[in-house]
């Protein structure tokens, strides 16, 4: 379906592409030394976007971006919305029968035509003019606004190669905006091993004793006004960025729910950390996996939840050989990168004494999810069953909340278990003998006799 927003992008892409082409025959122009109209490619003037409403023009009015700016992002995206216009590039030079050197770009796995590189930007905008080539350079630089955004970036090369020749990148973020207009989320895979968390439950679903919700209305008001703080009232010279704080209670008390529902409340995606994708046994890779992650969320607003953080957030280990050397620079890296992240971290885990107190120190608020008391517990039981479901006259809810000391992950699994058997009877009444089955289903798990 076309909507306004891909209308809009595609407009003005028309125009750009454009002067894009016209750009490249100036200077195919000058570099042959051919009659050309131009004294160089700058002369050739870019579309005027004022009072345009498209996500691409949106950006560039936005960040007041420069002639080489848009140019540069221009390049970068033209490989995914028209391809062949680089064809120009691939021709070879007859001495060498390979694409001539100052061209620059690389041709991808499955991508048959001419990709970007630095050295392509560096060819088309800079030609001969050191000096022009010099300055280009801070676009790459890493508080430019591409750079500070995760706009666009030069792929790494490899050790000794010079880093122009890494290919123009746009970040999915960035081709969504500029295409379709709508930024897709993340799919969950190894290239972004976290996961989505979503509910349909709200926050007065949630059940906690007095003092945990206190401590949570900490981090809501930390999502409703950092902003504020950091740039309006310049405290962005004081504090480190963004928040950190750890929730640590016995499985099935909440943490993750808490998490969710924090997100859902304040309106942001909240993405869990899948460790298993995350650690890995060869060196080096397990930074670069959770790089995967913190790039992609970097200006996002989302909350990172990793769960049972301490096997990889747990207590450095002495030094006796080179493993324990690199696992010790994992932690020291994972500590930099959570710091550094200008969002909402939250580490969970079963025991707080497990997490090295590296981290333990620099959390913002440390909030403890005991196991509900009896009122708590009437509480989940009351809120767990269906509205369609009957309670057998027997069921005091009151009475088993007092009497059977459960979280409230175990009461939700009784609570489906005897909502099952109540449908397999082919009604809706929930018995008592299946609530206390169900109770004693959960009390074996953990080791425990009714």
């Amino acid at each position: 379906m076309v909507t306004e927003k891909i209308k809009y992008n595609a407009q003005d892409l028309v125009a750009e592409l454009t002067w894009f082409r016209e750009v490249l025959k100036v200077r195919s122009q000058l570099n042959a030394r051919q009659e050309c109209a131009y004294n160089n490619v700058y002369e050739v003037l870019p579309p005027d976007l004022a009072d345009h409403h498209s996500g691409y023009a949106q950006f560039v009015l936005e960040h007041g971006l420069s002639y080489e700016e848009r140019f540069t992002i221009l390049l970068a995206l033209v490989p995914h919305i028209k391809p062949e216009v680089l064809d120009a590039f691939l021709v070879r030079n007859e001495n060498i029968n390979q694409i001539y050197t100052e061209f620059g770009g690389k041709r991808g796995k499955n991508h048959t035509g001419f990709l970007p590189t630095g050295e392509t930007l560096m060819f088309i905008l800079a030609g001969t003019d050191f000096e022009k080539r010099f300055a280009l350079l801070q676009i790459f630089e890493g508080d430019h606004v591409f750079g500070k955004e995760n706009i666009l970036w030069l792929e790494q090369v490899e050790k000794g190669e010079p880093f122009l020749n890494g290919s123009l990148t746009l970040s999915n973020e960035a081709l969504d905006r500029f295409t379709t207009g709508d930024v897709r989320k993340p799919n969950y895979s190894s290239e972004f091993p976290a996961k989505l968390l979503e509910t349909e439950m709200i926050w007065s679903d949630l059940v906690l004793n007095p003092y945990t919700y206190n401590q949570l209305s900490e981090i809501e008001t930390w999502l409703d006004h950092h902003q504020i703080l950091m740039e309006e009232w310049g405290m962005s010279k004081k504090l480190k960025p963004g928040y950190k704080s750890l929730f640590y209670g016995p499985p099935g008390t909440g943490k993750t729910l808490t998490a969710t529902l924090l997100g859902k409340k304040v309106g942001v995606d909240v993405y869990r950390i899948d460790l298993s994708k995350i650690v890995s046994k060869f060196i080096g890779e397990t930074e670069k996996n959770l790089a995967k992650v913190f790039d992609r969320a970097e200006n996002k607003d989302w909350i990172l939840f990793f769960d049972e953080a301490d096997a990889l957030f747990g207590k450095r280990t002495s030094v006796s050989d080179a493993h324990d050397r690199y696992a010790n620079q994992e932690v020291a890296y994972l500590l930099q990168r959570i710091e550094d992240y200008n969002g909402l971290v939250i580490l969970a885990t079963n025991l707080k004494s497990n997490l090295d107190d590296a981290f333990t120190r620099r959390f913002q608020s440390i909030i403890q999810f005991p196991v509900p008391n009896a009122r708590e517990r009437t509480m989940l039981w009351q809120k767990s069953f269906s509205p369609m479901a009957e309670l057998e006259q027997s069921v005091q809810l009151d009475e088993i909340a007092r009497n059977y000391n459960l979280t409230g992950g175990s009461i939700i699994n009784v609570v489906q278990y005897s909502s099952l058997m109540a449908l397999k009877k082919g009604g809706r009444r929930i018995y008592l003998e299946d609530i206390n089955e169900g109770i004693n289903r959960e009390y074996q798990k953990q080791g425990r006799t009714i």
